[in-house]
């Protein structure tokens, strides 16, 4: 059987990627990879990679990590309207 991989990147702010890390990083730890990586602009690229022989493992498992981060992206931007009010 084949192997599959698939990695999103995103780019942001460096706490805003390690907010999205923290948020994600105790979903299933064994099911991916991921990182925070600083770029030279000061910004981050937060990656995640995820590898199985069954696309439909990584289909379910790309869909929660996705959830997961939209989830905490919205937390993040009511917490920051917040702040600005």
């Amino acid at each position: 059987m084949s192997s599959n991989r698939v990695t999103i990147q995103w780019t942001g702010s460096k706490a805003r990627a390690d907010a999205l890390l923290a948020a994600v990083v105790v979903d299933d730890p064994e099911a991916f990879e991921i990182s925070v990586t600083p770029l030279p602009d000061g910004d981050a690229c937060l990656t995640l990679s995820l590898k199985d022989d069954r696309l439909r493992t990584i289909r379910a498992t790309v869909d929660d990590l996705l959830a997961c981060l939209s989830a905490a992206e919205s937390a993040l931007e009511a917490n920051l309207a917040d702040l600005n009010d």
